[in-house]
């Protein structure tokens, strides 16, 4: 396996930096970039023209991830030629977000085969519920297979995102990539490092994603309540404050959930992922330490999987809430991933609205947030 990268700035500039790509030809292109970038006419015309061969796969950011630190307004291209892996893409438009599940059946059916090793998704990061995407592609293609990936984003704006495919750049298409073949080697880690406070809270109504009632209350009253001045910028304050999933003793499950959402009407929040109807949520908090902490224990899982110090690909994908909570110190948990992988690493990612991976392996694929989770490729 062979891999190449560039830095484009300026979305004007993306022809001239797609010469430096072209050797050698790649059978995969991953792209994450800005809005600026995803909405410049032309930008999937240039990357197919160049590129012809290539599966193109990625998404809109909310910052993006390399080697280099974490940037905002720029696109990542990373080439890759494999010598051994079989890929296979599929694409599908999201009809809302009652329609993920069944989006989650039409991607695993066109990814299946049987020697299916690893899955990588990437879908929008609004009006789409993510375990329900997770839920739908594992009754296809079974709980023994890792996914991993993430939810688009755009810059903070929660508006609109793009993902790119088969069909193109589109703000309404999930894309997935299944990898087989004996000779790939895939790593996956996943982590936190945020803290719960507060008190649990039972969950007295919901409905999927959609949280109606805390302790028979609005939910959005309690939110409220806890937040004080913080909630003057809901939705995206809430990013700093999600909450942490409880089953019904009180113990932690280790998911995540962010409001992506809030209905003023009826006094409900919109989540990420879906809640246990029968569980308890509790508030969290974090510090930058214990986050960049928490990236360097997924990138510690996710390399050890791999079983060879060949040349590697790591693909970061990490809440936007991280980044809001680390603010200038950013680059530090992206640091720490890439002294881990050291030289023969390349990284490559971005800053979601959700973030896809099993828990440890062999545990069964969900959707988190405000976490880092870490894909590795490599091959024997």
């Amino acid at each position: 396996m062979r891999v190449k990268q560039i830095i484009n700035r300026k979305p004007t500039d993306l022809a001239v930096a797609l010469d430096t790509l072209k050797d050698p030809a790649a059978d995969l292109l991953l792209i994450f970039g800005s809005i600026e970038h995803f909405s410049f006419p032309g930008f999937h015309e240039s990357i197919h023209r160049a590129f012809p061969e290539a599966l193109l796969l990625g998404c809109s950011t909310a910052g993006e991830i390399t080697s280099a630190g974490v940037d905002d307004g720029s696109c990542t291209i990373t080439a890759i030629k494999f010598d051994q892996t079989r890929l296979n893409q599929g694409s599908t438009r999201l009809a809302g977000m009652e329609d993920s599940f069944a989006a989650g059946e039409r991607l695993g059916k066109q990814i299946v085969a049987a020697d299916l090793k690893a899955v990588l998704v990437f879908g929008p990061g609004v009006q789409i519920n993510g375990s329900a995407l997770v839920n739908g592609i594992t009754s296809i293609i079974g709980n023994a297979i890792p996914i991993t990936g993430g939810l688009a984003g755009d810059g903070g704006a929660f508006k609109e995102t793009f993902t790119i495919g088969p069909d193109g750049v589109a703000n309404d298409h999930i894309v997935a990539l299944g990898l087989g073949g004996d000779g790939l080697r895939f790593g996956h880690g996943s982590f936190g490092g945020w803290e719960p406070f507060g008190p649990a809270r039972k969950v007295t109504r919901c409905d999927g994603n959609i949280l109606h009632e805390l302790d028979g209350e609005p939910a959005l009253e309690i939110y409220r309540r806890y937040l004080g001045e913080h909630a003057k910028g809901l939705p995206a304050s809430g990013l700093l404050f999600p909450f942490a999933m409880l089953g019904e003793d009180h113990s932690a499950v280790g998911l995540i959930r962010t409001i992506l959402g809030i209905d003023e009407a009826s006094g409900s929040l919109i989540l990420a992922g879906e809640i246990d109807p029968d569980g308890y949520l509790r508030l969290m908090h974090a510090s930058t330490d214990k986050l960049v902490s928490g990236a360097e224990s997924a990138a510690e899982a996710a390399a050890a999987m791999l079983q060879n110090s060949g040349e590697s690909l790591a693909i970061l994908v990490s809440c936007v809430g991280r980044k809001l909570v680390m603010g200038n110190r950013v680059d530090e948990e992206v640091e720490a991933v890439g002294e881990v992988f050291g030289q023969a690493g390349t990284l490559t990612g971005f800053y979601s609205y959700g973030e896809i991976s099993p828990f440890a392996p062999g545990a069964s694929c969900k959707l988190h947030n405000q976490t880092m989770t870490i894909t590795c490729l490599s091959e024997a």
